[in-house]
């Protein structure tokens, strides 16, 4: 499976039920799904008759010191039995403590003792459902000072001695470039070329001294210019326009996958010269 995809959301589940779309995949929000009968489930299950789906978690919580929530791992596989997606991801964070989920994607500090922690979280998990898991990583606006490896030493530690992929979202990549000073081209060089499977496209606030992701607006050039360069490393990567606030017309978002499968064109051409 290959392509843009968008996100499914409530707002546009009229057009996507009535009109289908030209849409190759759709990604869902999996904690949305995780309950039996309703809309959401009925609508997901009429979806996935007509396109492949991905989920996208949001509460793993993979770096936490605290053990896996049982529970949730247990209705995550149900989901991923009763869906069969075609790629099942969450964050490189941590969202929870003592029981109470932050809703909230919090940073972790880039130490081997983290690394050790998630990775033996993210093979449990893999264990779990039977198949590989994809982390993305995060947007971030403050740096641990029991950091000892850089970002990108960070995620590809865990990548390889975890054996999962990598659900790289160009947009955190440049916000945290941006908000910590580093080079974003020297962390795309230093990320394992094999282990992206996936792609998040999104929009954020520039603030004075700080860039907030917030996926409520279009790309912005520099993304789309970062995201062209990330091709150029990782081939045509499946990519996924991502928007859950402001969300406009489902055409305009539409455009701005087809901008994306433009580029992802180019980057089949250059592959296969």
């Amino acid at each position: 499976m290959s392509g843009c995809g968008l996100g499914l959301r409530r707002e546009h589940y009229e057009v996507v039920l009535g009109e289908r779309p030209a849409v190759p995949w759709f990604e869902v929000i999996s904690e949305n799904y995780m309950v039996e009968g309703g809309r959401p489930r009925h609508v997901l299950e009429q979806v996935r008759r007509d396109y492949p789906v991905a989920l996208h978690g949001v509460s793993l919580s993979l770096g936490s010191a605290e053990p896996l929530d049982l529970e949730h791992l247990r209705r995550l596989k149900e989901l991923v039995a009763r869906v069969a997606p075609v790629r099942v991801s969450d964050h490189l964070c941590w969202t929870s403590l003592g029981g109470h989920n932050s809703h909230d994607l919090l940073p972790l500090p880039f130490t081997e003792e983290a690394v050790r922690t998630t990775v033996a979280k993210i093979r449990q998990v893999q264990d779990t459902l039977g198949r590989r898991l994809l982390v993305e990583n995060i947007s971030s606006y403050v740096e641990c000072r029991s950091s000892s490896l850089a970002e990108w030493e960070f995620l590809a530690a865990v990548v390889g001695e975890s054996g999962c992929g990598l659900l790289l979202d160009v947009n955190n990549l440049y916000v945290n470039a941006r908000n910590h000073g580093f080079d974003p081209e020297g962390y795309l060089a230093a990320v394992p070329a094999g282990c992206v499977e996936e792609i998040h496209l999104a929009g954020h606030e520039d603030h004075p001294g700080v860039l907030i992701d917030t996926h409520d607006r279009p790309v912005c050039p520099a993304v789309w210019e970062l995201y062209r360069r990330a091709l150029g490393r990782f081939g045509p990567v499946p990519t996924l326009i991502e928007r859950d606030a402001q969300l406009p017309p489902f055409d305009e978002l539409l455009a701005e996958a087809r901008r994306a499968e433009a580029m992802l064109e180019e980057a089949r051409a250059v592959a296969q010269d």
